[in-house]
This record gives structure tokens, sequence and C-alpha cells, in this order.
């Protein structure tokens, strides 16, 4: 009998991208959850539905949505240790932007969200909201809209490195990345300090996520 091919080192990287697509689909599923429906329903919604929805919706797709990110993050860390020597310019831009979506994840939307969750309780319970949660709701949206800018330019880069044979910008300079990699700390800083600006309508933040996609590749390209 033949060697399984799954106990191989072949194997094992095969079956950490199936997890990391698993997770993947999981945590940008719910991404665009949040962001195309929910959000747009809170818009128009009574306050008590609102309110029961936070406080009974919210905190299920938030535990399936965060723990996505997590296993996202931690197999892509794994399938990076695979590559070694083989990490192109492609997989260098999606791995940081897919980290600097995890890390929103973990260190602004969940907490700011956990704010959210216990004011709306507190009130329905017949207290007071907290006064923190007035600042939390728009911040948590904010780096939520980011995650949705940064998505497509990362599952695009993310799949030419492993779909294209030598990588989208196989020739690309490390001016070209420099700067690639400043555009894209600049954006992640906006989402910490700044304001949403054209991504704060749904059509607009996929415009823009498209739209950023264009620039980072053409960047790369150009430089």
């Amino acid at each position: 009998m033949g060697d399984i091919a799954l106990f191989t080192s072949y194997g094992l990287d095969y079956l950490f991208r199936w997890g990391h697509f698993l997770a993947g689909i999981t945590w940008i599923g719910i991404l665009y959850y949040f962001n195309f429906i929910q959000g747009e329903y809170f818009k128009e919604a009574e306050d008590a539905h609102r309110s029961g929805a936070i406080q009974k919706l919210v905190p299920r797709a938030l535990w399936w949505f965060r723990w996505g990110a997590m296993f996202t993050f931690l197999t892509g860390v794994v399938l990076l240790g695979f590559r070694h020597a083989g990490l192109s310019y492609d997989i260098t831009v999606g791995a940081t932007l897919g980290t600097l979506m995890f890390l929103n994840v973990w260190l602004i939307i969940w907490p700011a969200q956990k704010i959210v969750i216990a004011s709306a309780t507190q009130v329905a319970h017949g207290g007071e909201a907290l006064p923190e949660a007035a600042a939390a709701a728009p911040k948590a949206a904010l780096a939520s809209r980011t995650n949705v800018l940064f998505s497509a330019p990362m599952l695009f880069f993310m799949g030419s490195s492993a779909h294209m044979s030598s990588g989208l910008v196989a020739d690309a300079s490390t001016v070209g990345l420099g700067v690639v990699m400043l555009l894209i700390l600049a954006l992640e800083a906006n989402a910490i300090f700044g304001k949403p600006g054209p991504m704060a309508t749904v059509s607009g933040v996929i415009g823009c996520s498209f739209g950023l996609t264009a620039v980072l590749y053409g960047l790369m390209v150009v430089l």
C-alpha cells in the first residue's frame, strides 16, 4: 500500500488550506452580513427590535465572527510556515491585510461591541445606557467598514499567490511593496483615528474595496 497522501507534508498543507478556507468563509461571510444586511436593518428598525437583536442575535453572530477570524489567522500562519522561501509579493500583501483585519476584530470590533451589548442589556432591564457606548458603536463600525475595504484586495492577492504560477506581481520591486505597505498602514490608521468617509454607505465601501484592489495592484506593477 502506498503512502496515504494526507500524512505527507503536501497532505498537511492541504488540510490547513482547507481549514483556512472554511474559517475564512465563515469570517468574511459574517463580516458582509454585519455591513450589508444587519447594519442597514438597524437603521430602519424600531428601538425595541434593535435592542432585542443586539442582546440576542449580535452576540451569537459575533462568536462565529471572531473565532472564524482567529482560526483563519492561525491556519494562515501555519500555511506561511509551509511556504518558507516561497513567499511572494502577492502573499506578503494579502497576509498583511488579513493580519490587520484579524487585529481589528479582536482589538477594536469585539471590545467595542461588548460595550454596546452591555449597554443595550442594561437599558432593557430598566437601567441607564453606558456612557461609553455612544463612542463604542461608531468605533466598531469604522473598523468593520475598514475590514470590508481590505477584504477584496486581501482575497485578490491571497488567491493570486496560490493559483498563479509565479504570482501576479512576481517582478514587483521593494519600492513598490514599500509604498503599498505605507498606504495600507495609513488606511489602518484611519480605521483607528479617522472617519468612514465614502465607506459610510454599502455601495461606497464596496466601490472603495474594488478601487483599493486596483490601486494596490497598479502600484506593485508600476513602481
